[in-house]
This record gives structure tokens, sequence and C-alpha cells, in this order.
């Protein structure tokens, strides 16, 4: 069972971002002012220009306020007049001279990282996302797990108690590893994977009787089958584990050398959860997962030229694809959409978990089977030092009892809704000083189609399946790019930094 979560309360002064006290403090003036120069007058103009300034800070419209819409339509507006909504890829992109390699060319947030290969040991190579900017270094794991369907419910508690215990692990003051995500794409299969994997394993003495039977069934069973990959994200943030990368050799090697310890140590927590690791996805098969998250219909290009590559080569060409050409070809972000090459995508956020208890299948309904339409769903988390687990929590309770407190004052009822918040915070702190781990996270969910006039079709689908989970989902507009870097793609996107709150 899942219960106790409850929803970060960012701003400037309580609630209120800055602008929006900004705004308030405008609308006193708006009325002292007059009052102070004796100009009755100048409150004809004063009090509905107040009204109007206390109506945008307070106001709100799908969860957002009225100046925080303006900004983002603002923000949007300045990125269209100055072309930065369309990116286009560039063949020649130049060569800069403090990087080791040609950069990749990858559109918006994603446009500063780096992919840098790192020795495991023997011939194996691991992927490692370097972000300059955020100085952190990620690597991308395949994962399988066996499914809940069918299992009892002592076998269903035990992998989740498995997989707590292993986001607990994590909970230590001053942790090298910073977010944990894990990242499942659900799409149609067309059973170009199949059929290239039967041709390549068919023995030539095989009876054709025998040979003509595998094939057709490998024929119809790609109009039926689902195709579901799963990966688990870590990353490692270089200035919390500066000591650890001095001692490995220090630099970028040495960043790389402490992720690998790191990933190679939590191999025994994940199988207590029943996690096996199928594979650390090397630089040419992260680039092909990108490419892949960006053009669904390269997905058969991909797993026929792989098994043709595995089998005897194809025109000399490795498995997979060149870092440098994990992007796409075009992209284009508008208000509520995001075109990238031949599909067009819609990025969600999850905004409210269910108020009451749930069974961990309670997201299975996200990933259901659509004949037209992928559906990638990324699950963020950051693990909170015990230091800052408590001084969170902290402040939330103090929030939330200076707010029942001036209610009181006031004479205003408090609602059930506001007793639940403060019972559930006063639980997660007698959680906290008894030893469990506290996390920050987020939800992310990306619908993708092929045909634009099926999109609005795939949207409503998505939101009745969310809307049965007991989830709130709001899309996420004007950071429609931004979505689905965090969404469609294992990089290890989508937490931001909390902002200060007084």
């Amino acid at each position: 069972m899942y219960s106790g979560w409850q929803s970060e309360r960012q701003g400037f002064m309580g609630s209120m971002s800055l602008t929006g006290c900004v705004l308030v403090g405008a609308a006193a003036l708006a009325i002292l002012i007059p009052i102070y120069a004796q100009d009755i007058s100048g409150e004809l103009i004063g009090v509905p220009l107040a009204v109007l300034l206390v109506a945008l800070a307070t106001v709100r419209i799908y969860g957002m306020t009225a100046d925080e819409w303006a900004s983002l339509a603002i923000r949007h507006q300045i990125n269209v007049a100055g072309s930065r909504d369309v990116f286009f890829s560039g063949v020649f992109a130049p060569r800069r001279r403090t990087d080791d390699q040609q950069p990749m060319d990858l559109p918006g947030v994603l446009a500063r990282l780096r992919i840098l290969s790192a020795p495991t040991g023997g011939q194996e190579e691991l992927a490692v996302v370097y972000d300059p900017l955020e100085n952190t270094y990620s690597a991308v794991l395949e994962i399988r797990y066996p499914g809940l369907a069918l299992e009892d419910t002592d076998q269903i508690n035990r992998r989740v108690a498995a997989w707590g215990a292993f986001l607990r692990a994590q909970c230590v003051e001053g942790g090298p590893i910073v977010r944990i995500a894990v990242h499942e794409r659900s799409q149609a299969d067309d059973g170009t994977a199949l059929q290239s994997w039967t041709a390549a394993h068919t023995h030539p003495d095989a009876p054709r009787a025998a040979v003509a039977v595998v094939q057709e069934l490998a024929a119809r069973g790609g109009t039926v089958a689902n195709t579901r990959a799963t990966f688990l994200t870590l990353t490692l943030s270089a200035s919390r584990a500066r000591l650890a990368i001095k001692g490995a050799g220090g630099g970028r090697l040495g960043a790389c050398a402490v992720l690998v310890r790191e990933i190679t140590a939590m191999h025994s927590a994940l199988a207590a959860a029943d996690l096996t690791v199928v594979r650390r996805l090397a630089p040419r098969e992260l680039a092909q997962v990108i490419r892949t998250g960006y053009d669904p219909a390269a997905v058969s290009e991909m797993a026929l030229r792989n098994g043709a590559a595995e089998q005897r080569g194809w025109d000399g060409v490795e498995p997979g694809v060149d870092p440098e050409l994990a992007g796409p070809a075009a992209a284009q972000t508008a208000w509520g959409t995001y075109q990238h090459d031949g599909a067009i995508s819609v990025t969600y956020q999850v905004r409210s978990w269910p108020a009451s208890s749930v069974y961990a299948t309670c997201l299975q309904s996200l990933l259901r089977p659509r004949p037209t339409a992928r559906r990638s769903l990324t699950l963020a988390y950051e693990p909170l030092g015990p230091r800052r687990a408590r001084a969170e929590l902290s402040k939330e309770r103090t929030k939330r009892d200076v707010a029942r407190r001036l209610r009181a004052k006031t004479g205003r009822i408090e609602s059930m809704d506001e007793r639940a918040e403060m019972a559930r915070s006063l639980e997660q702190d007698m959680a906290r000083a008894s030893g469990h781990g506290i996390v920050r996270f987020t939800g992310l969910i990306t619908v993708t189609v092929t045909d634009p006039e099926e999109l609005e079709t795939a949207c409503a689908e998505l939101q009745q399946d969310g809307a049965a989970a007991g989830l709130e989902l709001r899309r996420m507009w004007g950071a429609q790019d931004a979505g689905f870097a965090a969404a469609a793609l294992p990089l290890g996107q989508g937490l931001p930094a909390r902002r200060a709150v007084i």
C-alpha cells in the first residue's frame, strides 16, 4: 500500500510568489496613495486597479495564479519571436575547443548534455550523461521485473518493501546519488523485431514446415503485441562526491569511476526487489533509446538493423546509433504540443496523487497498450539526507500550524483537507524520526502519436486512465519541450531545485 504523500508548497511568502507579493503591494499603494493625498476621485481609479492586481496575484486557474500564467505566456512568446521554439539538427555542428568529442545535437534543455564512455571492466563500456551546468553524471540501466499481477499479497509486499529499502539506502547525509529516475516506455509492436530475431535464429537445416509455422506466428504476433522497456537512471553529483572523485583520479574519468562503483554496489539491493539488470547501456545503446524516443518510426528500423548486424553485420555498422546522431532532425515547441520528426507529443505532470491508500499496481492503467499511441512514464526521486529532511518537514509543519492559527483567529472553519494534510505532515515527521527516508518525487507522462488527428483522442484516453488511477494530470502548457525531455527520455531530468521559502 502507498499513502502519505503531500504536495510541496513553494512561494516567496507563504504560497505567494515574488511577483504576487509585488502585485499585492502595488494594490495597497493604489488604495493608500489617494487617501494620503486626500484625493477621493483618485479612489475611483485606485480601487478597481487594486482589485485587478489582487485578482492577478490570488485567483488560481488550473492550479496557477493569473500572474504566473501571464509570465509563462510572455516567455513563450519571446521564444517564438526569437525562433527559439524551432530546432533543426546541424550536420556540421561546430566543434568546441573545450570538448573532447563532437557535441551531441539535441534540442532545448538537452543541448548542454554530453555522452561520455566509462569502462566497466573487460570490453564493456558504460554511457555516462554529463551535465556541465548541474555538474552531474548519470548512468542508465535497462531493468526487467516479473510484475505483480499474478503474485500473492506477501510477495507484493516484499517487493515493495525491498524497493523502499533501496530508496532509503540513498537517503544518507551527503550521499553522492542526488536523483533516481524510473522510466517506462509502452508502445504497440509491429512485429519487426520479432520477425528479425526469428530470421536471425532460424537454422538453415530446419524443416520447411516448421519454419513456415514459426514465421507465420511471428508475423501475426506483432499485430497484438505491446513492447515495454524499463530504465533506471542514477545521477551522481560531482560536488557531493568530490573527495571520492579525487581519490579515483579526479576529473571526468574519476567521476565516471565513482559512478560505476556506486552502481555495482546497488546490484544486490535491486536483486532483493526482484529487479534484474538486463544491461548497462553503452553510448550507442543509449543514443538509440534517445533516437527512438524522438522518432517512433525508427523503432522497426533499429530492430531490423540490429538483428542483421548481430547476425552477419549490416554494411559494417555496429548496433545502435552514433551519439552524435541521437537527436531529432527537427522539432518545434507549441503552447500545448511538441512536434518532433514524424511524431507529435503531449506531456502531463501528476499534480495530485491519490488521497487514499492505493495498491502498488495503481499506475498500471497509465501504461495500458494502445494501438495508435505510445506512452512514456517517468518517476523522478530526489533522496533527502536526514538533516535536510528534518528541516523540510519542520518547515511544512510550521507553515501549516501558522495557517491553522490564522484561520482560528479570523473565525474560519478548518476544512477536513487541511486536517488531513496536517496529520500526514505529523506522520511523515514521526516516520523520519523513526529512521525512515524522505524523498521528493514527481511523475511525468508523455503520449506520442504519429497521426495529428489522433492526438486529442489519445490525450483523452490518458486523462481517463489517470482519473481511474486516482491521479490529477495537468498538461504542461508552455513547457512541452522540457516536459518531453523529462518524461519521454531516460536522462534523469525532471526535478527542479526547490526555491527558498519564508
